[in-house]
């Protein structure tokens, strides 16, 4: 009954929020049960009364302060010196850009509306095609919740109960993997229509960017040793090294080796336990703020207080939906509904990799319909429990999750990435959608190599959890 009222709102056009608290109040009100209709408003607040849940609201805000702060064009400027001179390079630029925001925004959204304009409108005055320029950024930007940080694993992680540091870990590899099958498209792309180069070959601008590269991975590797083989002591070497980080910065004058150190600094920090992931969210707020108003001198105050409202309202649309959904979520468990979902899959089938196969097409299909945040805190409480029966580890089945409901995100009727794309190129929404089509499959093939290759996913956070 509880699933047939949801469904009922569902198809009102009631928004899904509204729609998971109405149903479970009704419920209450309809059914034979002995509880109180207040317990949906005490679930709710205790559904969102998480210490994990803190780190939403600051990487939503750290992630609007980059935005904001110019950091996206620095993004933009650096790809293009590392591989805008390849063919197809404005390609290749806007899949490497979307790696390095990916590592400051969190979310599929901010990345397609932030870097996805620059993108957009400089491959469109390069001569490409606005259905192409539309396909490749909506591809990149599934890039923001795989790569550390990222707003979907918080919320996985406090509704399944997994660490969201071993998250975070978990997704570097695949992240990497997707970003490597996205850039060879775009190069079966420019061998088949014959594209050269977008910017001239610099010997001096690559130079320059690799050694921005080589500081990024080097930087952390010197701290460890310092810190592991000599035993210097932590804070002092990395408030040490930060400082080292800000010189060279000055002498060689780089693009953006300040903002490309924010996951290098949230993974590094949470690794060897300066601080948990959800004060990592913080510290990534006081990094922009420190970016944005002393370095760069790009922010405002009028600038940080609109940010902040945008963040207050973001955050608000997201843990409203993490509260509706704890209430629906034990309304679900209470009912018996996961049991009997859980006693017909095991009944159907006991193979793990029949499970991951349909876990994978239902998730497809919640994504085109569901916001990401809503179909995470639906989803877990029916199909965790039967992951953890066959043997599937719950890290694992997150990323999978996570990737899935963004791919839906590029799918009609309900995919925002697909609606914000729409508007910065100016496309139909037809359009856009026939656009992302043949992006789906690299999408596809590392979902297919991330579900059924667990220790692609597992290496990382098996070295330090």
């Amino acid at each position: 009954m509880l699933k047939i009222i949801f469904l009922f709102f569902m198809s009102g056009g009631i928004p899904v929020a509204i729609a998971m608290a109405g149903a479970s109040l009704v419920y209450i009100l309809v059914s034979d049960s002995t509880l109180p209709p207040f317990v949906v408003i005490h679930r709710m607040v205790s559904g969102i009364d998480s210490f994990p849940l803190l780190a939403v609201p600051f990487f939503i805000l750290a992630g609007n302060l980059m935005n904001n702060a110019g950091i996206t064009t620095r993004i933009y400027n650096f790809a293009l010196a590392l591989v805008g001179w390849l063919k197809g390079g404005l390609g290749h630029v806007n899949v490497l850009g979307s790696v390095i925001f990916a590592g400051m925004s969190g979310t599929a959204i901010a990345d397609a509306a932030g870097l996805g304009t620059i993108e957009i409108k400089a491959m469109k005055e390069h001569g490409y095609s606005t259905e192409f320029a539309v396909g490749v950024t909506a591809a990149s930007a599934t890039l923001g919740p795989i790569i550390p940080p990222s707003l979907p694993f918080v919320i996985y992680g406090m509704m399944a109960n997994v660490s969201v540091g071993a998250l975070f870990l978990a997704g570097i590899l695949p992240g990497a993997l997707m970003a490597i099958l996205m850039m060879l498209t775009v190069a079966y792309y420019a061998h088949k229509n014959k594209w050269g180069a977008d910017v001239k070959f610099s010997r001096t601008r690559l130079f320059k960017a690799l050694m921005e590269l080589a500081v990024v991975i080097g930087w952390p590797l010197l701290l460890w040793l310092l810190v592991v083989k000599l035993g210097t002591p932590p804070q002092l070497t990395v408030f040490a090294g930060l400082a080292s980080l800000f010189v060279l910065d000055k002498i060689f004058s780089f693009e953006a080796l300040l903002p490309i150190m924010t996951p290098v600094l949230l993974i590094g920090g949470m690794t060897t336990g300066l601080f948990t992931p959800t004060e990592g969210a913080i510290a990534a707020c006081v990094w922009a703020m420190i970016l944005g108003f002393a370095w760069y001198r790009t922010l405002s105050w009028k600038m940080f207080i609109k940010v902040c409202l945008d963040t207050v309202e973001t955050t608000s649309t997201v843990l409203f939906i993490v509260a509706a959904a704890s209430i629906f979520g034990w309304m679900l468990t209470a009912t018996g509904v996961t049991t009997d979902i859980a006693a017909w899959v095991l009944g159907f089938t006991k193979e793990a990799w029949v499970f991951l196969l349909l876990a994978n097409l239902l998730m497809l299909f919640v994504g085109c319909f569901l916001e990401p945040t809503a179909a995470i805190t639906i989803l877990v409480p029916i199909l965790l429990p039967i992951a953890t029966q066959l043997g599937v580890d719950p890290i694992h089945f997150g990323l999978v999750m996570v990737l899935n409901l963004m791919i839906g995100l590029l799918h009609p009727p309900m995919g925002m990435v697909l609606f914000v794309l729409a508007r910065v190129a100016g496309l139909s929404f037809e359009r856009t959608t026939m656009a992302i089509l043949p992006w789906l499959v690299p999408l596809l093939l590392s979902l297919g190599v991330i579900t059924y290759m667990p220790k692609l996913v597992l290496w990382v956070p098996k070295m330090f959890y």
